[in-house]
Parts: structure tokens; C-alpha cells; sequence
């Protein structure tokens, strides 16, 4: 199978987009979605769900983002393999969430992805799970913005083949509703397998 590499989105233009998604969001923002894959038929199939972090593996919050990607990709045809089966294909999903002020003036989250054997495209440290988000004291939470963006991966376990990677961001306050963590794993995760596969190398916005 050919390897197809997958260029970076634009720095410049990645954090103006996130910087202006962040400068709306509302009880229900808007999710920015980027897919990439290798152009050729993906047949479903038995697939294992695993975060990046291996250490992540038994915590209940990754559980309950997994539920939300296995019920995508039960809908799509998949058969999510049980507790710690070696299923030949595998979803490594990574989910982070930042906060910040509201306001158009910087973004904590950039947009690059990357394919090859292996996870190698994956940039930064590990899963943001657990991590929880602050914010400081005397300060209300409609003040604040809270981003969570979700990158699942689908590669062979036998090669470490990559053959489909998407990424989807969101912001919404963080008094909204939106923000919870579960409710937007489950938004994430909807709009990553929405006409899946999808356009490879497109980021379009679903609303």
C-alpha cells in the first residue's frame, strides 16, 4: 500500500480560523473538521478503540469519550472489539481542552496532522484527559472560552499502517452546556465520521 503524506494545514491560517471560532462560540458552536486519508475503500471491520496515552486506558473519562467513537463507528459498519482484544484494526483517539479568554488575541490550539507508519503524524505529548481546566478566582466562567479538540486515528496494528485521520475542533463558553467534556466528545466524534470518510485534505465547518 502506498504511503500518502499528509501536509500541515498552514499555521497562520489554522489559528485564524480556531481564533475566530473561539470569538463566536455559543451554547452550540460550530465544529471544524479536517480529514485525511489515503483515497482508497476502507471495509469495516472488528477495531479496537485505544487512547495515545496507553495509561489512559482504564480511566472511566476515556471510557466515556470511546463510547461516543464506537457508537460512530458501529453506526458506519464497525464491530468495536471488547475490553483488551487485538482486533487488526485499531482507533487511537487523543482528546485535549484548553480554556482561555474570550477575545480574538491569541489561540492554545494549533492544527497540524501528519501520516505515515505508525502515529507518527501526532504532534505534541500525550492524551489531555483528566487534565481538568481552571480558571482564575473572582473570574466568571462566561468570561472564558472552552476549546476541546478531538483526533482519532484508524491504522493497521500488524504494519502501523495509517490509513485515516481526522481532527475536530470546537469552542463554546465554558457556562455553556456545550462545554461539558462528555457532550463534546460526543458533538466531535459526530462530525469527524460525518460522510465518512470524507474529501481527504478539506476543512469544512458543520454547524
Amino acid at each position: 500500500m502506498n504511503r500518502t503524506m499528509i501536509r500541515p494545514i498552514g499555521r497562520l491560517t489554522a489559528l485564524a480560523a480556531l481564533g475566530a471560532l473561539a470569538a463566536c462560540a455559543s451554547p452550540r458552536p460550530e465544529t471544524r473538521v479536517t480529514r485525511f486519508h489515503l483515497n482508497q475503500p476502507i471495509a469495516p471491520g472488528e477495531i479496537a478503540i485505544e487512547p495515545r496515552d496507553p495509561r489512559m486506558a482504564g480511566g472511566l473519562e476515556f471510557q466515556s469519550y470511546a463510547g461516543a467513537v464506537g457508537a460512530e463507528l458501529t453506526r458506519l459498519g464497525f464491530r468495536v472489539a471488547p475490553g483488551v482484544a487485538r482486533s487488526e484494526l485499531v482507533a487511537v483517539v487523543d482528546l485535549n481542552r484548553t480554556t482561555r479568554e474570550s477575545g480574538p488575541e491569541r489561540s492554545p490550539v494549533s492544527i497540524g496532522l501528519g501520516a505515515g507508519g505508525g502515529t507518527g503524524g501526532w504532534r505534541g505529548g500525550g492524551v489531555g484527559l483528566g487534565g481538568g481546566i481552571s480558571f482564575p478566582v473572582g473570574k466568571a466562567r462566561s468570561r472564558y472560552v472552552t476549546i476541546t479538540e478531538m483526533k482519532v486515528l484508524l491504522k493497521r496494528r500488524s504494519d502501523g499502517t495509517a490509513i485515516w485521520e481526522g481532527t475536530a475542533q470546537q469552542a463554546a463558553r465554558s457556562d455553556a452546556p456545550a462545554a461539558d467534556a462528555t457532550a463534546a466528545a460526543r458533538a466531535l466524534s459526530a462530525a469527524l465520521f460525518q460522510g465518512f470518510p470524507g474529501e481527504s485534505g478539506r476543512t469544512i465547518t458543520i454547524r
